[in-house]
């Protein structure tokens, strides 16, 4: 620079000077301290010389002279050398001169060809000198004078900062380079030092590489800005959250991270790579993370060793990834009691039979009951696409479910004004179906409506009914033969029939006074007397129990008449009597009940009656059979033909007399209600073979096929084994009875889940249709093809006996093709009582 070097000449000039007189100074000091010497000498010498010839004072002033001689020859010498020193010194300042002014030519015209421009301040001064010039995307309107004003041409940031670092370069010599923004977008490179005294700004155009390198660099400092500004939010923030490189690394956490893990600080987690989630949460978060790489759901996370619930964000990108967990535990539990809430509100509102829809702020259908679907009808395809309350409108309008309008639109428009008004409104809309209802529009703070839609049809038309009934009721009273009275709470009558006048003998006058019933029962004593009939009734009307109860009874006047009376507690506290006169019909049931004693006895006696001449006819009964067998027997002696026919006779009729007998005395065993059933396991198959091995003799004399289907595996059944191989041999035997010559019966067995059919079935003559209903009447037969009729006690003993099991009996029939009776046996048997099975 040419001022510094100037600068630095004139200081090597003036070193050069103050070394010379320094030399003359020295020089000096020597002569005279050799001066002082010699002066010295000669005074020791004196005391010697004082004795001698020799003048002192004279050799004293010879060694002055000396020295002052000696003295003046050194300095010429030195003064000698200086000058001839001084004017090498000169020549080379000379040529030092010219070297450096042609330097500060050069160095002139190097700044004047760079970009550049130097600002320099010398010591306190307030304006600079200013050397090149201004950078070419640089324009300033004012010219030079404008650069030191910094605001007008830089931006505010840079202005601040350039000012600042400017003052603490005067102030204190610090060094400092940055860059700089103009308002214009230009970035421009600034660097200050000092130079001896002098304050030195420059400032250079950053271009190509370099502007691009500065925008970089104001970038880079603007992201790490933003970046320092996000971590310091993220940091203040109640949730965990995180920052990973492309590696998968953690590179940095907030303090909410630090406090979930329990570390002692973030330098920790991130050299520890301490997780906050498990490897089972990371590795679902990876799978389930979406296409574009966020991963957004619900996860329960340990945080600070509570088991909490927590919303996750996590961003995955090419270069690493950032995740932001807030903590939704208490969201969580509210929402959950929200959800159950609304849940118990909807299963409510969908358990009511009033219709309830409810429209959101956009007019959209939100909520609607099964009463609401079920009032309009409408499918439900539709409902769940939460149609508009307009749309719906005309779809109901279009159905001609909506009341009939002279103007549809008009009326619309004004039924939509719900939405904006402050208080609940009610319509009544009459629908085209004659059904009428109250509409009920409450408006939310929120915005949106809920209508209720009470459907008032029935209700109007109860109140027409009721009003009616109520006349008819006052006229059915008013002809009824029973005395009603009313009785309110407060113990008077409120109302009363003309027959309850009639029963009582009361006056009109007395009833519309509203008597009370105490009143009632001072009339009624000479008709009572003493009884506590009225006592009880009079407490039963104004009683105070909390337990009212209904009372009814029977009480007998002095005039003979029988009257009965009950007390009906009303709801709203009230009191209903009703007296009825049935001393007819008491004298008539007294008759009835010795009637019925006289029956019941006499059915006694015939009942006792058959038991003992059963029991007396089979006792001789028995031993005829005994005896005839025994005449049968050859052992006994031979019989004529003829003799053994008529044994033969004997043995059957007896047999079939004895069967009767058997059969009664069953029937009455039942009858008495002392008939048990020994139940057990029973063999099916093997219980069919035998009862239809007891047959095989009838089988043959009418010369019958019977054909028995039974599946194999048929197994047991829980039965009175005795009972069951009875009822099959009767039906068995009444099909054979019923067959023909040379005929054919049936006989199948069926098992169900849970019981088994058996199904026996004849080809007969059949029963006629009006006979259908008596077969299993006791003693009722009849004869078909020639066949004797039974005594008619064989299908009576198979019903009570099935029954009894817990059965049931079905027979049908058609006449000239046979009957089939079906018997169903359960495998569990529920035995029935005996009465049941008469």
């Amino acid at each position: 620079m040419p001022a510094s070097w100037h600068k630095h000449a004139r200081v090597n000039v003036l070193w050069r000077r103050r070394f010379r007189l320094v030399l003359n100074l020295m020089g000096v000091a020597v002569f005279a301290l050799l001066g002082a010497a010699g002066f010295s000498q000669a005074m020791d010498i004196l005391p010697a010389l004082s004795g001698s010839s020799v003048d002192a004072f004279k050799v004293v002033w010879v060694a002055a002279t000396a020295g002052i001689a000696l003295y003046a020859v050194a300095a010429s010498v030195v003064l000698v050398r200086i000058r001839r020193n001084d004017s090498l010194s000169i020549l080379q300042l000379r040529q030092d001169r010219a070297d450096a002014m042609a330097r500060i030519d050069r160095l002139e015209s190097l700044l004047e060809t760079e970009d550049s421009l130097l600002l320099v301040w010398d010591g306190e001064a307030k304006h600079p000198g200013v050397a090149g010039h201004l950078p070419e995307n640089l324009e300033l309107a004012g010219g030079l004078s404008q650069l030191v004003e910094f605001e007008t041409w830089l931006d505010v940031k840079s202005a601040e900062a350039l000012r600042a670092f400017l003052e603490h370069l005067r102030g204190h010599g610090e060094v400092f380079r940055l860059t700089l923004t103009t308002t214009e977008g230009v970035y421009l490179e600034a660097s200050g030092h000092t130079a001896g005294g002098l304050a030195v700004l420059r400032l250079r155009d950053l271009t190509g590489d370099r502007q691009l390198s500065a925008r970089l660099a104001e970038q880079n400092k603007e992201l790490r800005e933003q970046i320092s500004s996000l971590h310091s939010l993220l940091d203040a923030l109640p949730g965990p959250a995180w920052q990973r490189d492309n590696h998968g690394q953690l590179v940095w956490v907030n303090s909410a991270y630090v406090d979930a893990v329990e570390a002692e600080s973030t330098r920790t987690v991130v050299d520890e790579q301490i997780e906050l989630l498990e490897a089972k949460g990371r590795n679902k978060l990876n799978m389930m993370r979406q296409t574009d790489g966020v991963y957004h759901s619900p996860m329960p996370v340990v945080a600070a060793g509570e088991r909490r619930v927590f919303e996750l964000t996590d961003v995955n990108s090419e270069h690493g990834n950032a995740g932001l967990a807030q903590d939704i535990s208490e969201l969580e539990r509210v929402q959950g009691q929200l959800r159950r809430t609304l849940e118990s509100h909807t299963r409510t509102l969908d358990q009511l039979q009033t219709p309830v829809a409810v429209f959101g702020a956009d007019h959209r259908l939100q909520f609607y009951n099964a009463a609401y679907r079920s009032l309009w009808d409408i499918d439900q395809s539709f409902l769940e696409t939460k149609p508009e309350e307009g749309e719906l409108l005309d779809a109901l309008r279009a159905a001609r479910k909506l009341p009939e309008q002279a103007d549809y639109r008009g009326w619309r428009n004004k039924h939509l004004e719900c939405y904006h008004a402050l208080d609940a409104q009610a319509y009544w809309w009459h629908l085209p179906d004659g059904r009428t209802l109250r509409v009920i529009a409450s408006p939310h703070p929120q915005g949106g409506v809920t209508y209720f839609y009470e459907n008032v049809t029935e209700q109007l038309d109860l109140e027409s009914r009721f009003n009616a009934l109520t006349r008819v009721q006052r006229e059915t009273l008013d002809h009824l033969t029973e005395a009603v009275a009313v009785f309110g709470s407060n113990g008077r009558m409120r109302l009363s029939n003309p027959a309850f006048a009639e029963v009582w003998g009361l006056s009109q006058e007395f009833l519309e006074a509203d008597p009370h019933v105490n009143d009632l029962l001072d009339t009624c004593k000479e008709l009572m007397g003493e009884s506590d009939r009225w006592q009880e009734l009079a407490r039963g009307v104004t009683g105070l129990s909390d337990n009212r109860t209904s009372v009814s009874g029977r009480m007998e006047r002095i005039d003979g008449s029988v009257i009965d009376y009950v007390t009906v507690p009303l709801p709203d506290g009230g009191t209903l009597l009703t007296f009825v006169n049935v001393t007819d019909t008491v004298n008539v049931e007294r008759a009835l009940h010795a009637t019925n004693d006289a029956l019941q006895e006499a059915d006694q006696l015939k009942n006792a009656f058959i038991q003992h001449v059963s029991y007396e006819l089979r006792s001789p009964l028995t031993t005829i059979i005994g005896f005839a067998q025994l005449l049968g027997d050859a052992k006994f002696g031979d019989l004529s033909p003829k003799q053994e026919e008529y044994t033969d006779y004997i043995l059957s009729s007896s047999s079939a007399l004895l069967h009767i007998i058997n059969d009664i005395l069953d029937l009455a065993t039942v009858d008495a209600g002392i008939m048990e059933l020994e139940i057990s396991e029973v063999d099916v198959a093997q219980t069919v073979s035998e009862a239809v091995e007891g047959l095989k003799d009838r089988l043959v004399e009418s010369n019958i096929t019977l054909r028995t289907h039974m599946p194999e595996g048929i197994g047991h059944l829980k039965a009175d084994e005795r009972r069951l191989r009875q009822v099959l041999f009767n039906l068995l035997s009444n099909a054979i009875s019923y067959s023909n010559k040379g005929g054919l019966v049936d006989i199948s067995c069926q098992r169900e889940e849970n019981e088994i059919r058996f199904r026996i079935k004849d080809h007969g003559a059949g029963i006629p249709q009006e006979m259908l209903d008596q077969v299993f009447s006791r003693f009722v037969g009849r004869g078909a093809g020639g066949n004797r009729q039974g005594v008619g006690l064989g299908l009576s003993i198979v019903k009570s006996f099935v029954e009894l099991h817990g059965g049931k009996v079905d027979i049908s029939s058609a006449e000239g093709q046979g009957t089939t009776v079906d018997c169903t046996f359960p495998l569990e048997p529920h035995v029935h009582s005996l009465e049941a099975a008469e």
